[in-house]
């Protein structure tokens, strides 16, 4: 009978281990049932030695330290905690990887995945044998000691501070109407959504907190990782109150992320042949069965449907392809949720009924999701892949799905895993471009909307041209409606359609509008812009 090293590619790549720790007070330690800091979290750079020194015991060798020689590349993920002068390096020495040279990421939600899809194809081409790809985040710590009046003094600071990473310029537009949080940008696709289905805005609101209550459950699951191990159900998350205010409607605080949080996960991706070599157990192996990267626009208003993601939607597809199955072949997921709507856009992508998922029968996350078990900055998904393995080494040969999402739903990264070896096929880089032409075509144009105002116009790229500034009537495509810390509103930004095709951002500050646009549909009605000091002001 043949066994299944005799059958499996010897380069297919696998997760060998996986490690992550969270530090923290205790459930209900911290103001509003949160778990606060009662202790400082060891720096960044102990965190990551402790999670991969967990990740090479995981594989279950007997010997974690040969796993660690073996190791041929160390990525790690952008850290906003501390600027270290060399943080793989740095990582290498303290954990024993001689032979390892050191990657250090840009930033983005979609960046775990990213880079174990890239070690994949090296490992698939007899490049790599042992990748490993580690984060973590003592943002909770800095901001406790910050509180304190100190400052961290943690080890091999760089010596020049360097900028942050962003790989996307501002652009000028964004920049003169203050678009620049992603709480701000998530929201106006939300209500982009929305209004494509029609549904009524405290349907919506209800809806929201049925959507995210499912997390809760399953970051209640375990406290041991979880930032918020609390189950809360949908009023409480959807109803504003003192404890829970609105920040960008329909947003509010218990629906999105908590970045300050201490945590960090490690994973080991080996060739099938190497995990021989090393005798990792095969019930600890868990094979990368599909992977898909796709992009969509940078800009917010550069997107033509501002109610779904076409790039999703062909990453996933990707994904799926790679094992050859079908989303219905799915067991578990863990779609990225950051906001409302980057998993309400991830299960559209994916042909997933949201009445199964809102009344928790098909749940879109096995750690919790970033609002409830935490999202360490870039390296949320290193989490849920972590935990995804240990999911599926619990229910072998059963699929897991996993997405990440970069940017303002700009870059989305999507992973297939199964403990049961079989087909990969990596993605074709030149048939995907074709699927996403094809995919961003597929929603015909609209009918002109209030005041002759049309669809926006796209280039080659599926890209809607943004005008700075603008004077007249405009329709409505987004918007949503800030508020302050005692949950007032403020002002709120607009994605509007011009008549020559384009579009463009503005604001309103008119406490009226701001109260109507809470209670009744703003998207596709009309108002008039009237430009102040490079700034479209909206007036109804």
């Amino acid at each position: 009978m043949a066994t299944v090293s005799q059958i499996v590619d010897p380069r297919a790549p696998c997760l060998i281990g996986v490690g992550r720790q969270t530090w923290r007070a205790g459930p209900g330690g911290g103001p509003g049932g949160g778990p606060g800091v009662s202790q400082e979290a060891p720096e960044p750079l102990e965190m990551w030695d402790l999670v991969a020194r967990a990740a090479a015991a995981d594989a279950g060798t007997g010997s974690d330290g040969r796993v660690r020689e073996r190791i041929d590349l160390i990525d790690v993920v952008y850290c906003q905690s501390w600027d270290y002068d060399d943080p793989a390096g740095r990582l290498a020495t303290r954990i024993g990887a001689t032979r390892a040279r050191g990657h250090y990421s840009g930033i983005g939600g979609s960046i775990p995945q990213t880079l174990l899809s890239e070690a994949a194809a090296d490992i698939l081409a007899g490049e790599l044998d042992l990748v490993l790809v580690v984060g973590g985040e003592a943002l909770a710590t800095v901001r406790q000691i910050r509180k304190e009046g100190r400052r961290p003094d943690w080890s091999h600071k760089a010596p020049e501070r360097r900028p942050f990473p962003f790989d996307i310029p501002f652009h000028p537009a964004e920049m003169a109407h203050s678009i620049f949080e992603a709480y701000l940008t998530f929201s106006l696709f939300d209500s982009a959504r929305r209004a494509h289905l029609g549904r009524a805005l405290d349907d919506h609101q209800a809806w929201l907190g049925r959507l995210m209550a499912p997390m809760t459950v399953a970051a209640a699951a375990d406290p041991t990782h979880a930032w918020f191990p609390i189950r809360r159900d949908a009023e409480e998350l959807s109803t504003p109150t003192a404890a829970n205010r609105m920040v960008a409607y329909p947003y509010t605080k218990l629906m999105m992320a908590i970045m300050d949080v201490d945590m960090a996960a490690a994973l080991l991706l080996a060739s099938h042949e190497c995990a021989d070599e090393l005798g990792v157990p095969p019930e600890q192996r868990v094979y990368l069965r599909g992977w898909g990267n796709a992009r969509d626009p940078d800009y917010v208003a550069e997107h033509r449907d501002l109610w779904r993601s076409p790039a999703m939607a062909v990453a996933a597809r990707a994904a799926l392809a790679g094992a050859g199955i079908r989303t219905e072949d799915v067991t578990h997921f863990d779609l990225y949720s950051c906001f409302p709507s980057s998993v309400a856009f991830g299960a559209d992508a994916l042909g997933l009924d949201l009445d199964m998922v809102t009344d928790g029968a098909r749940p879109l996350t096995v750690t919790g999701g970033l609002p409830y078990h935490g999202g360490p900055g870039s390296n949320y998904m290193t989490h849920s892949i972590a935990a995804m393995a240990e999911r599926l080494r619990s229910d072998a040969g059963a699929f897991g799905l996993v997405s990440g999402v970069g940017m303002h739903m700009t870059k989305h990264a999507y992973g297939l895993w199964s403990t049961q070896p079989g087909r990969l096929s990596p993605p074709d880089p030149r048939a995907m471009a074709q699927d996403l032409d094809r995919e961003r075509d597929r929603t015909p144009a609209l009918e002109p909307g209030p005041a002759g105002v049309l669809e926006p116009a796209t280039d080659p790229e599926g890209r809607v041209t943004i005008t700075v500034e603008a004077d007249g009537p405009a329709a409505v495509a987004a918007y949503t409606v800030l508020h302050d810390r005692e949950g007032s509103a403020t002002w709120a930004p607009l994605v509007c359609n011009l008549a020559d095709g384009t579009r463009c951002y503005a604001r309103a500050d008119d406490p009226g509008m701001l109260a109507a646009a809470e209670r009744e549909e703003l998207i596709g009605q009309t108002v008039h812009l009237v430009v102040r000091e490079g700034v479209n002001h909206a007036q109804a």
